[in-house]
């Protein structure tokens, strides 16, 4: 797998949010953001996750769905529980995943960093099709940017969000 120069990642599915705008002008893309989601919360596989990151989720298509469905966020890509590679930002791109976020003593984190979702849950252990082309993708990203770090969602927004969570597993993937 390599990163394109616009930002694409070879073989993944592209599908564009609008979640996302232009990084300052002087950002390095240096840091990996890990993160985990399933919708509804729990549940695998289904179009929630695409349709929150394409602004299409409907409110009534589930309970959970009315205290989220407003929400504008994306990242840059996901992979599914089979390892399917789907991307919806350019890395060249802002994509809106880390919120409210600080790394090394900088804030802003989504302006210098590639956010990947995992489909999963805290508790729920990932798959090893998600770590094998969770590797890829970290290796290509490297090849492609001086990324200097990888991390949780939890460790730049720390008391905010858990997540890869206690079941991903860093030293599978022995990424830090």
């Amino acid at each position: 797998m390599r990163i394109s120069s616009d930002g694409y990642a070879e073989g993944a599915c592209w599908l564009p949010s609008p979640n996302c705008d232009v990084r300052p002008a002087d950002a390095r893309i240096e840091l990996i953001v890990l993160h985990n989601i399933s919708l509804p919360p729990g549940e695998f596989g289904g179009p929630g996750i695409v349709d929150l990151f394409l602004n299409r989720l409907q409110p009534d298509a589930h309970p959970y769905y009315s205290g989220i469905a407003h929400l504008r966020v994306s990242a840059h890509f996901l992979i599914r529980r089979d390892g399917a590679l789907l991307q919806f930002v350019s890395c060249r791109q802002r994509a809106w995943h880390a919120g409210v976020s600080t790394w090394r003593g900088r804030d802003r984190c989504n302006d210098f960093s590639v956010g990947i979702e995992l489909e999963g849950a805290d508790t729920t252990p990932y798959e090893d099709a998600q770590y094998a082309r969770l590797k890829a993708l970290v290796l290509a990203l490297r090849g492609a940017y001086p990324i200097a770090g990888i991390t949780g969602h939890a460790d730049i927004a720390p008391g905010r969000k858990t997540d890869p969570g206690p079941s991903f597993d860093w030293d599978q993937v022995n990424l830090q």
